[in-house]
């Protein structure tokens, strides 16, 4: 009978403790080196709260954006999401997220413990969210071509990238069968041109409070005659050279026939994970020795979205949840996993990583990088995508394509909630 007794007891504590449990749902895009990073997390945290279990569920990035927005729209979807700080200005008036409830977090802390660019996750003065991670951006390079074609490192001003890039193009008569530089212009070389070369050129992109497009002027075209003049004038380049949104970066680290990527920071892990060849990473070039540097800062965050309010336990749980995968634990396995940066302002200032061979170009270009404010990422990004593929594929004039870009860009600004 004892044992019985026992086994009853042993039944009626378990019951009670699973009912105890909150579970909660956490969404992201897909990308292996992030699902994997995240679900060892996860594990990590459900083992230091074993009151809480998370669901982790994943997107394709493309489909992400509106699963989100029509999920929380049916009162289902996540209670933890991740969204691209770029997406804020929109999401925050859609009631997508929500800002962080003071009791949980206070913003005199994450000002004082988040590095100055995470101010890209308020809107309206009020914190929406925290990064587990920042990215700049730096070029990847195949150091066994640049080595075969005569080079002995990688360029430093955007002449010898031009040299080195059209060294490494190869052709089997009139067909390409290698590329010195992977274009992607719907990956990071949208912000190529926008953000880094506008300014190497001499002009902002925008006016300070992003009410006004600056770069439709004499710099602004210099910069994008240059970036489309890789294609058609020094042809080292070609748009989707390997098919997919991913193209480039597979062309780069798996297939072997480009030679040179821009790309994020968050590209490390896998580069390291899948590439069978010597490669590096060097800052961006600039167009004369000394010249203006310019980069990208970029980051996804982790918000809580309406359904993390439902209840007292819900939002105890969301809100722990946050605050462990953007803690410098999490920060640091993140780091080791993907390859994204610290956000954290102790991790990012160890002098050892702005002197590591791979992470130190990416930590050097904080120094000198931006974080614009788009308010619809998606559309100012086909501005720029459009105006790219008008000269490439159709032959307009690039003056012409360009003062068009800007013209569409400005009226996103004009319908701007602010």
């Amino acid at each position: 009978m004892k044992k019985v007794a026992g086994l009853i007891l042993g039944l009626v504590l378990f019951v009670g403790a699973a009912s105890a449990q909150t579970t909660i749902t956490y969404w992201q895009y897909e990308f292996q080196t992030r699902m994997d990073a995240m679900d060892q997390l996860i594990e990590m945290f459900e083992a230091e709260n074993p009151d809480i279990r998370v669901e982790h569920e994943t997107f394709a990035y493309d489909a992400y954006p509106a699963r989100v927005a029509t999920a929380l729209a049916a009162g289902d979807g996540p209670d933890v999401v991740q969204l691209f700080y770029g997406w804020l200005p929109a999401w925050a008036p859609a009631g997508y997220v929500e800002p962080l409830p003071a009791e949980h977090f206070d913003a005199d802390e994450i000002a004082a413990n988040f590095a100055p660019l995470v101010d890209a996750a308020m809107h309206q003065g009020q914190y929406y969210g925290l990064p587990t991670a920042v990215r700049s951006l730096a070029l990847f390079y195949n150091l066994d071509k640049l080595n075969a074609a005569g080079f002995d490192g990688p360029p430093v001003t955007w002449d010898e990238f031009i040299e080195m890039a059209q060294a490494m193009t190869h052709r089997d008569g009139q067909r390409l069968t290698e590329i010195g530089f992977g274009v992607s212009p719907a990956g990071q070389d949208h912000h190529v041109l926008r953000t880094v070369l506008t300014r190497q050129m001499g002009t902002e992109p925008y006016n300070e409070d992003y009410t006004e497009v600056l770069y439709d002027n004499e710099a602004g075209l210099a910069a994008f005659e240059f970036y489309t003049g890789l294609i058609t004038e020094h042809e080292v380049g070609v748009i989707e050279f390997v098919q997919g949104n991913n193209g480039y970066r597979d062309g780069f680290r798996l297939l072997e026939n480009i030679a040179m990527i821009i790309d994020g920071s968050f590209a490390i892990g896998d580069v390291e994970r899948l590439a069978e060849f010597n490669w590096g990473v060097t800052e961006l070039p600039v167009f004369e020795e000394g010249g203006v540097q310019s980069n990208y800062a970029s980051f996804f965050m982790n918000g809580l979205s309406p359904n993390a309010f439902a209840d007292e336990a819900t939002l105890e749980a969301s809100s722990r949840f946050l605050k462990f995968v953007t803690s410098d634990e999490a920060q640091l396995l993140w780091m080791e996993i993907v390859g994204e940066l610290p956000a954290s302002r102790t991790l990012i200032a160890d002098p050892a990583l702005a002197e590591d061979p791979v992470y130190g170009p990416f930590i050097r270009a904080f120094e000198y990088a931006t974080s614009e404010v788009f308010f619809d990422e998606g559309g100012q990004r086909d501005v720029m995508l459009d105006a790219i593929n008008k000269v490439v594929l159709s032959g307009v004039d690039p003056a012409t394509a360009w003062s068009e870009a800007a013209a569409e860009d400005q009226a996103f600004l004009d319908a701007a909630e602010r």
